[in-house]
């Protein structure tokens, strides 16, 4: 059985509500999946979302007309040969919705250096948020920034200090517009995360602002 991390921050009702009802941006289902899967409370309460709509879908749904031959179609399909299912794969990192939306492991991911040893990938996402996996060194200082809208940051090896709080594999750290800070690696182990944005960031110091036209940060 695998170990499950001692997860301390979590995510709102709220999105894990909008996760169920598929209301949310690429990106952030992204990052929810991954928490979720390894998350017990997290996935109790999105299991219990889900129960919540499939009951409301239950009891408001009107009854739809079928065609007259739904069940042999339907039943032809059960009859037929099943399709060859590749192994699933594992990755002592990634967590499984993040390794299947990948379509492989950590050793397969292209990193860009951007400095100071941090290395990014831009993961494929819509236009509404963007999703990247970072690479921070251990005890490296992330640049000093504010947020023009919401950053979320998932931990996946590793951890991080930031204003007096520590977040560790499977915590998420959730950033809006009124806060301004500094993410430190922890000094024991190189940090890998999985950040989601939807704005740009508010970055201090002319080199960084410089960069950040090119890095898409």
């Amino acid at each position: 059985m695998t170990h499950q991390p001692d997860i301390t921050h979590h995510l709102p009702q709220d999105m894990l509500m909008g996760f169920a009802c598929g209301t949310l941006p690429e990106a952030v289902n992204l990052i929810v999946a991954a928490h979720v899967s390894i998350c017990d409370s997290c996935r109790a309460e999105t299991e219990g979302f889900d129960a919540i709509g499939g009951s409301l879908i239950e009891t408001s749904a009107q009854p739809q007309a079928m065609a007259a031959d739904s069940l042999d179609q339907t039943l032809a399909k059960i009859a037929g040969p099943a399709p060859a299912m590749a192994p699933r794969r594992s990755d002592p990192v990634l967590p499984q919705p993040l390794l299947d939306y990948i379509g492989g492991g950590l050793d397969d991911i292209r990193w860009r250096p951007i400095g100071m040893g941090v290395k990014q990938a831009v993961l494929k996402t819509s236009a509404a948020a963007t999703a990247r996996l970072f690479y921070i060194p251990a005890g490296t200082a992330m640049p000093s920034h504010g947020h023009n809208g919401l950053e979320m940051t998932m931990v996946l090896q590793g951890a991080f200090q930031d204003e007096g709080d520590y977040f560790a594999r499977g915590d998420v750290e959730i950033a809006n517009a009124d806060v301004h800070h500094t993410p430190v690696a922890d000094i024991h182990q190189d940090c890998i995360c999985l950040a989601v944005t939807d704005a740009p960031l508010r970055l201090q110091g002319l080199l960084p602002r410089l960069a950040q036209r090119f890095l898409g940060i």
